[in-house]
Formats: structure tokens, C-alpha cells, sequence
């Protein structure tokens, strides 16, 4: 009976201390690498398929010992109604028997109950670590899409100063087509005034020669 008390023992204090390691305070970073590690590797994996084997032999000896104690509170309770316990060696080994049987039972029944509680923790706080890594992931791309919409913004806002220049310069071309055009008028208006005083003044000069 030593050796199954012994792996029961050894179980809940490798529990205590993985129960331990598990909810202390440490980064989000170093959280998620050890609980990445400990629910990807493939060593892993197999270490827990043999613990829950192991833990199927300890129900075996907690449902055993939950029996031992029955049947000793009842060997008890008939030995003082006989009147049967009056020897000091009876009475001690009776109580040698229950301390036993209750130890058995509280070892193993801890044993099963941290187990239990261990495995419920283990995988909420895995649970929080992808619900984490999802925020973070939906929050870079909110950020990236404001990014994006505010570049937008700003190529909307250059394309208006853009369009706002492309008038004014269409303008100022058909200003300039304008006063060409007009300068163009006003060269043939001279031109033509030109020509009629020259003729005017050509046809006096011939007068007076004559």
C-alpha cells in the first residue's frame, strides 16, 4: 500500500506546484509561451495521456478507500455496541485502521478534486489567451483600416486642392486667350487704320505734286 500512497502523494504535489506556476502573476508574453508549450508539444501530449491513466488507478483507490472506511465505522459501530473494544490493542488497531483509511481517502480524494480544478484552470486561462490574441489581432487591423481611411482622407483632401489648381489655371488660359485674341483684334484694327491713313495721306501728296 506504500507505493500507490506514494504516487498519490507525488501526483498532488506535482499539481500543487503546477497549480502554483499556472496562476501566478507573470507576463502576458511569458503566460502564453508556457501555456502554448504546454498545449502544443507532442512530449506533453503524451505525459497527460499517461497521468489520465494514472488518475483513472487513483479513482480505483479512492472508490477502495471510500470502502475501507465504510467497512470500518461499521466494524466500529458493532464493536461498541458488543461491547467489544474494551482491549487496548483491539481499540488501537482499530483506530490504526480508520487513521489509515481516512488518510488513504483524503490523498486520494484531494488528489482527484485538484486534478479536476487544475484541468478547469488550465483551460480557462487558455481560453483568455486566444480571446487575447484575437483583441490584439482585430485591434491592429481597426487600427490599419483608420490608417487606411485616414490616408484616403488625406489623397481625397489633395485631389480637391488638385482640381481647385487645375481651374484656376484653365481660368487664367482663357484669360490669356482672351486678351490674345483681343490683342490680336485690336493689332488688325491698327493695321487697318494704318492702311487708311496711308492712303489718305498718299492721295494729298499727289494733289499737291500735281
Amino acid at each position: 500500500m506504500f507505493f500507490p500512497v506514494a504516487v498519490c502523494f507525488g501526483l498532488l504535489m506535482s499539481e500543487l506546484a503546477l497549480f502554483s506556476t499556472i496562476v501566478c502573476p507573470m507576463p502576458f508574453s511569458l503566460r502564453k509561451k508556457l501555456f502554448h508549450f504546454l498545449s502544443e508539444n507532442p512530449v506533453i501530449a503524451k505525459l497527460q495521456y499517461g497521468l489520465k491513466i494514472t488518475f483513472i488507478f487513483v479513482a480505483v483507490l479512492f472508490v477502495d478507500a471510500l470502502q475501507r472506511m465504510v467497512r470500518i465505522a461499521q466494524e466500529g459501530a458493532a464493536a461498541k455496541s458488543k461491547q467489544e473494544m474494551a482491549d487496548v490493542r483491539t481499540e488501537t488497531n482499530y483506530a490504526a485502521r480508520r487513521f489509515y483509511a481516512q488518510r488513504n481517502l483524503y490523498l486520494t480524494g484531494a488528489t482527484l478534486f485538484l486534478s479536476l480544478i487544475l484541468s478547469r484552470v488550465f483551460y480557462i486561462i487558455l481560453d483568455f489567451i486566444h480571446v487575447q490574441e484575437n483583441y490584439t489581432t482585430l485591434q491592429a487591423k481597426v487600427a490599419k483600416q483608420s490608417g487606411a481611411s485616414g490616408e484616403s482622407e488625406e489623397l481625397r483632401k489633395r485631389i480637391k486642392e488638385l482640381e481647385v489648381q487645375l481651374e484656376s489655371n484653365n481660368a487664367q488660359q482663357r484669360d490669356f486667350d482672351t486678351l490674345k485674341k483681343q490683342a490680336s483684334q485690336q493689332n488688325a484694327e491698327y493695321n487697318r487704320l494704318a492702311d487708311e491713313h496711308n492712303k489718305t495721306t498718299g492721295a494729298v501728296s499727289d494733289k499737291k505734286a500735281d
